[in-house]
C-alpha cells in the first residue's frame, strides 16, 4: 500500500490503517492474556508504530521538494515540518527513558492496572487518531465541514482518554496501592501517565486553536497548521502504543 492524495482514496486508506491497527491491538491483548510472549508483543507495538508513522504523520513528506523562494509558502511548509520532526525526535527520548527506567525498575512485573480500562482508553486514543487523519484529509480537500466535524470528534476522543486515564485509571491505582511517592510501582506509573497526559493536554489545546482558526475560513490550500497539529496528534498515539504493553500487558500472566 503506497500514500495517497486522492479524497475518496484518502479516507479509504485511513480506514483501513485504522482496521490493521485494531486487529493488531486485538492481536497484542491475546498474546498477553494467553502466552504473554513479550518478543511478540513488541513487534506487535513496532508495525503499528511504523503504520502510524508512515500514513498517518506521514513522515515520507520529509522527502518532498520544497523549492520557492525563501519566503514562499512551499519553502517554510518544508522548513517548518523539519522542524517538527526534529522536535518530535527529541521528545521522543523522553518517552524512551521513561520506558527504560519502567523495565529496570520494574523488570517483567506490573502495576495492578484493570486490564478493561487500559483496553478502553487505548481504544479511545486509537479511534481520535483515525478521525484527525480524516480531519487533515478533508480540509487538504476544501471539505471545511468534514474538517470541523472530524476535528469535534478527535477533540471529544482525546476528552475522554485524558479523563480515562487522570479522572478513572489514577484513583483506582490509589485504591491499589500505586502511589508515587510510597512505591515504585506508583512512581514508575504516575511519571509515565502524567507526562503522556501533559501531551494529551497540550494537544488538546492545539486541536482548540486549529477548530478556531478552521472555523473563522484561515485554512485553504495553505493548511501546514492542521498538518502540524496532526502530525503532533499522532505522536501522542504513538507513544502510547509503547506505553500501553508496557504498563498494562507484560507480565499480566505473573500478576
Amino acid at each position: 500500500m503506497t500514500h495517497t492524495s486522492d479524497k475518496s482514496s484518502a479516507y479509504s486508506q485511513g480506514i483501513t490503517i485504522f482496521v490493521y491497527l485494531a486487529v493488531l491491538t486485538a492481536l497484542e491483548f491475546f498474546v498477553a492474556v494467553t502466552i504473554g510472549f513479550v518478543q511478540i508483543m513488541v513487534a506487535v507495538a513496532v508495525v503499528k508504530a511504523a503504520l502510524v508513522m508512515y500514513y498517518y504523520m506521514h513522515i515520507y513528506k520529509l522527502n518532498n521538494d520544497n523549492e520557492g523562494e525563501e519566503n514562499s509558502y512551499e519553502y517554510k511548509t518544508g522548513t517548518n515540518r523539519l522542524g517538527l520532526w526534529l522536535f518530535l525526535l527529541s521528545d521522543s527520548f523522553v518517552f524512551g527513558a521513561l520506558l527504560v527506567v519502567r523495565f529496570n525498575l520494574l523488570g517483567m512485573t506490573r502495576p495492578p492496572l484493570s486490564q478493561t480500562l487500559g483496553l478502553i482508553v487505548t481504544a479511545v486514543l486509537l479511534i481520535s487518531s483515525f478521525f484527525m487523519n480524516r480531519a487533515e484529509v478533508a480540509i487538504e480537500n476544501g471539505d471545511r465541514k468534514g474538517f470541523k466535524t472530524n476535528i469535534i470528534i478527535t477533540l471529544v476522543m482525546g476528552i475522554g482518554f485524558l479523563l480515562g486515564v487522570v479522572g478513572v485509571e489514577w484513583p483506582n491505582a490509589i485504591a491499589e496501592g500505586v502511589w508515587a511517592s510510597k512505591n515504585t510501582y506508583g512512581a514508575v506509573f504516575f511519571m509515565m501517565t502524567g507526562m503522556h497526559a501533559f501531551h494529551v493536554l497540550t494537544g488538546i489545546i492545539f486541536l482548540l486553536i486549529v477548530l478556531r482558526n478552521g472555523s473563522r475560513g484561515l485554512y485553504d490550500e495553505k493548511h501546514y497548521p492542521v498538518e502540524a497539529v496532526a502530525v503532533y496528534w499522532h505522536f501522542v498515539d504513538l507513544v502510547w502504543i509503547f506505553f500501553y504493553p508496557a504498563l498494562y500487558l507484560i507480565g499480566v500472566l505473573s500478576s
